[in-house]
């Protein structure tokens, strides 16, 4: 909808819009309420200067105010334009012959209307801004902040920020919804500290993939957190998560519009794409992005992954003063897949030293009401457990929220710094903001969440970024000899074309022949002998058991009176299609199946989805989807995360698959498709047959589109 532009802005690019030292608020106004007057009020804590725009005033306020942008003595970096949608694109020309390098745009009324009109006006003024090198932000924009220049860019009501402690690591907070980004920016007002708050409305030109790129570059930043819906190019989102990966700054993001619905209010509330849920999901695991499915979680995590250190144990102790609570972290724990560690020899004895003989020394540990209320005692049970080498952050359930719990903060917190290991209250009670919040908000070590669940996902999230940085990149593996650019035509091939085109890849099919009559049929039978498989072979019949087009576990006799049958079954079927001729081939023995399925998605690449597969397909729908392509290691990882996972490891007396063939055959086959993205629209294997000596393709479609239909 807006004019393409495939670079991400940097951080020097966007000085003027995000960090500015001049700012001019064009439609200044004395009237109470209108934008003009709201902006210039907001701006009365800003470190830099103001400059007031509108011919219908000499002065606003007893400050002077300009009848253009031309008209002033020196160009401000950031023009805020908030007059109505009508006169924007004749304030942007203002810009352009003043030299302002960015404008920002309040105005409503254009692409997120959805009509032709608007549409075009929207892109009109992308082109325009792009043309007069001026960086835009918005239309339809709420405004952005920045807390270290005092820049309070907006007509909305902004949070108080109030004091916090020098060298308090910063969320800097991205959100397609301004009011979103300010609603979480409210988080503010009870200690969390943000570096800045950046909306970007119907994103004509700037959008959440340039802030993120900028915030990744930003000295103040320490985390970012993200709410989007989607962009028309989801590439450049990777390649601003990929430089926030680079810079160490964890990405915390919340994708709305996951469902139908959802993606229809995402187009018509900001003109934008929302995209697959499932490819945003793989588009984020293969960037090294954190997702939070809640948006409740957004700020809470981003905040524990500001204060954690990087190096961790993947262990966790939870304390409570609470039987129950202890056991909600218990059953949280092993929902989300986090070790509670029991604890040894000597840390058994250093927690009897200290607790009652009624309580049991183990992890979860509810100390009761007579330790938590004991503060030495509570703080030497705490470090017992924090000393663990296998623990790498210590829980405490936070059941009443009163002075006296306060009082312990400082002291966990000390353990905290001593151990190098975050201290993290749930915050059980419903007294949300009772004392203590603020408390635990400022301290850089001490974090909140409200939720026993989302805490410890935000700390196996850790835990897997952790892993993944150690790791270090994944190998680039070779593509030479994959290219299948020789091949003509488009659409789908025959089957026996598609186990060519596997064959590319190393993957192995049946023994198999192909027969265009009965008395060819009873010879390729009698040279494979036992027990074959008959399929239909035809472009047009993309579903053959539907159609009538397979018949398994066929007598080699048989083969002459099994072709005719499967011939005529699927001529009645599909009295249109090309029928090519029957392939015969070998029973692959009873293995576990595996559907393995690749295409091409605009704006993500290749996209490859592995799950349990056959028949059942439909019905089980265990999938993972994933972006191409992929090593080893990770398709092995991705075929771990399927519910019928064990199946691998043989069951109920079945061997175990040869686990390392089948992962690289499906990284072979990622890279296949990947090398041929010009190529080859979609390739499913259905099934790839897993046994214990070899891995067998033995249905395969495979379709190719030339590089005009791309």
């Amino acid at each position: 909808m807006t004019p393409a532009r495939k670079r991400l802005y940097s951080r020097e690019d966007l000085t003027p819009l995000y960090a500015p030292q001049r700012i001019a608020v064009v439609g200044a106004t004395p009237r109470a309420g209108a934008f003009g007057q709201r902006t210039f009020q907001n701006l009365e804590a800003f470190s830099g200067e103001v400059d007031l725009v509108n011919a219908r005033y000499d002065a606003i306020d007893g400050k002077v105010c300009h009848p253009s942008l031309q008209a002033l003595p020196v160009a401000p970096d950031l023009a805020v334009i908030t007059t109505p949608g009508a006169s924007v694109e004749e304030v942007l020309e203002d810009c352009i012959a003043a030299g302002v390098p960015a404008a920002m745009v309040y105005a409503s009324g254009f692409a997120e209307t959805g009509s032709p009109e608007d549409v075009e006006r929207q892109v009109r003024l992308a082109r325009r801004a792009q043309e007069g090198g001026v960086r835009l932000l918005g239309p339809n924009c709420v405004g952005l902040l920045n807390y270290q220049l005092g820049a309070r860019v907006s007509f909305a009501g902004v949070p108080d920020v109030p004091a916090v402690p020098s060298g308090m690591p910063a969320i800097g907070l991205v959100s397609q919804s301004g009011a979103l980004g300010f609603a979480l920016a409210q988080a503010a007002e009870r200690g969390v500290r943000f570096s800045h708050v950046l909306s970007c409305g119907n994103s004509a030109d700037v959008d959440v993939a340039d802030w993120i790129n900028v915030l990744a570059e930003d000295p103040d930043t320490t985390v970012i957190a993200c709410s989007f819906e989607g962009l028309a190019d989801p590439d450049r989102f990777r390649r601003a998560a990929e430089a926030a990966w680079r810079a160490d700054k964890p990405l915390i993001v919340h994708k709305l519009a996951t469902g139908s619905d959802g993606a229809a209010a995402a187009m018509s509330h900001t003109g934008s794409l929302a995209g697959a849920h499932a490819h945003w999901q793989a588009l984020f695991e293969a960037a090294g992005v954190i997702a939070v499915e809640d948006f409740e979680q957004l700020v809470e995590t981003a905040a524990f992954f500001a204060k954690a250190p990087a190096a961790f144990a993947p262990g966790v102790a939870l304390l409570a003063g609470s039987g129950g609570a202890a056991i909600l972290g218990a059953d949280c724990a092993e929902a989300v897949g986090v070790p509670l560690p029991q604890p040894e020899a000597q840390g058994l004895e250093a927690l009897r030293a200290v607790l009652p003989p009624f309580v049991a020394p183990r992890n979860p540990c509810d100390v009761t009401a007579q330790v938590i209320n004991d503060r030495e005692a509570l703080l030497a049970c705490a470090d017992t457990f924090m000393s663990d080498p296998r623990i790498g952050a210590l829980i405490y359930a936070y059941t009443y929220a009163y002075p006296t719990a306060t009082a312990r903060m400082p002291f966990l917190s000390e353990l905290s710094l001593r151990h190098g290991k975050p201290v993290v209250f749930v915050w059980v009670t419903q007294l949300l903001e009772g004392p203590g919040v603020r408390e635990a908000e400022q301290d850089p070590r001490l974090v909140i969440f409200r939720s026993m669940r989302s805490a410890f996902e935000a700390i196996r999230a850790w835990s897997r970024r952790s892993e993944r940085r150690a790791r270090g990149p994944a190998p680039v593996l070779s593509v030479s000899g994959l290219r299948i650019d020789d091949l003509s035509g488009n659409g789908a091939l025959s089957e026996m074309e598609s186990y060519g085109i596997l064959a590319a890849a190393g993957v192995e099919g049946p023994r198999r022949g192909q027969a265009t009559s009965a008395a060819e049929a009873a010879e390729i039978a009698a040279s494979i002998g036992g027990r074959l498989a008959f399929k239909i072979d035809s472009p047009d019949i993309l579903h053959k058991t539907e159609a009538g087009g397979v018949a398994l576990n066929v007598p080699a006799e048989h083969a002459a009176e099994q072709y005719e049958a499967v011939m005529a079954a699927c001529a009645q079927a599909a009295p249109a299609a090309r029928l090519l001729g029957v392939n015969i081939q070998e029973m692959v023995p009873q293995g576990v199946e595996v559907l393995v399925g690749l295409r091409q998605v605009a704006g993500f690449g290749t996209i490859l989805t592995v799950g349990m597969g056959g028949v059942l397909t439909e019905i089980l729908r265990d999938t993972v989807t994933v972006l191409a392509p992929v090593d080893p290691r990770q398709a092995e990882a991705a075929l771990r995360r399927l519910r019928g996972a064990a199946l691998f490891d043989g069951y109920r007396g079945a061997a175990p698959v040869n686990m390392a063939a089948l992962a690289e055959a499906v990284s072979a086959l990622s890279h296949l498709a990947d090398a041929n993205a010009g190529r080859l629209a979609e390739m499913e294997i259905n099934p790839l047959v897993a046994l214990p000596d070899r891995v067998v393709a033995v249905d395969a479609l495979v379709v190719l589109e030339g590089e005009e239909a791309r």
